[in-house]
């Protein structure tokens, strides 16, 4: 009964902190239930993928509702993620993880380094008018309804040809080290096409919830998925990602920046001690 109230807790706190900042809760899961309730990494990794898939749920629905996501946008680059986790997974052993882990950490490092300057700088939260040909006949320009500043926010994106490659380096990097590409996708809208960061995070949590969906049945037949353990979970990760989504409206860009920024900062410094074999 003990272990079941805390995988319910968990979830509901992955749940929020994913959908709220379109990271998928996995990186919350996972330590927990390897370093605190002592389950098998394997076991922990399965439970992770529900957990992700809940939290894409139970976001994408509010935020689809509120006219947040950007469906396009997440489409098109589902296509690089999901060619770049095919061909990761078919070079894995391949390349050195070691030296992998420590530039996709310096990715993470810098681009949190890239946020913490837009917060110096005060620059407004990518809200531009560009005419980019790509992006025009894509229909990839959005708008949304910022419910802090209460009007309807029109934007522009830009450099797609940039955020498609960043995607597909995303998807390697889930094939060829099994990682969760979460933050990858947020910067990739938000640092690279200059989509506004709500916008980006809610994208995320749908894109996130598709490139997991696909690997579920590979760990349902290699057994890593238990019913006892996903169950609990994922029912806390929905009660916590609908909260999230509503959390992640009602503040302000700069305040998701404030928080997604120590995150991936950390993220980063840990993909880089993993890589010099000192990571956790």
């Amino acid at each position: 009964m003990h272990s079941l109230l805390l995988l319910v807790i968990v979830g509901v706190l992955a749940g929020v902190i994913g959908s709220l900042l379109g990271l998928g809760g996995g990186m919350i899961v996972t330590p927990v239930l390897t370093m605190i309730m002592g389950l098998d990494i394997k076991y922990a990794i399965g439970a992770s993928v529900i957990s992700v898939i809940a939290t894409s749920s139970g976001a994408s629905i509010a935020y689809l509702k509120d006219d947040m996501l950007n469906l396009r946008v997440a489409m098109f680059l589902e296509i690089a993620t999901t060619i770049g986790a095919i061909v990761g997974a078919l070079l894995a052993g391949v390349f050195s993880s070691k030296v992998l882990y420590i530039l996709f950490g310096l990715l993470l490092a810098y681009s949190a380094a890239n946020m913490v300057m837009k917060l110096l700088k005060k620059q407004s939260d990518n809200i531009i008018n560009s005419n980019d040909n790509i992006a025009t006949r894509l229909k990839l320009n959005g708008s949304y309804y910022d419910k802090v500043v209460k009007k309807q926010v029109d934007y522009s994106v830009t450099h797609v040809p940039g955020g498609f490659v960043m995607m597909l380096a995303a998807g390697l990097a889930s094939g060829l080290l099994g990682i969760g590409s979460g933050a990858f996708k947020v910067i990739a809208m938000d640092t690279i096409m200059k989509m506004p960061l709500k916008p980006s995070s809610a994208t995320s949590n749908l894109m996130m919830g598709v490139t997991a969906a696909a690997s579920t049945t590979v760990y349902f037949f290699s057994g890593a998925i238990k019913p006892e353990i996903a169950a609990p979970l994922a029912v806390g990760v929905l009660v916590g990602a609908t909260i999230g989504s509503r959390i992640m409206q009602r503040l302000s860009a700069k305040t998701i920046r404030l928080i997604f920024i120590p995150i991936i900062l950390y993220m980063g410094v840990q993909m880089i001690l993993k890589g010099f074999g000192v990571g956790i």
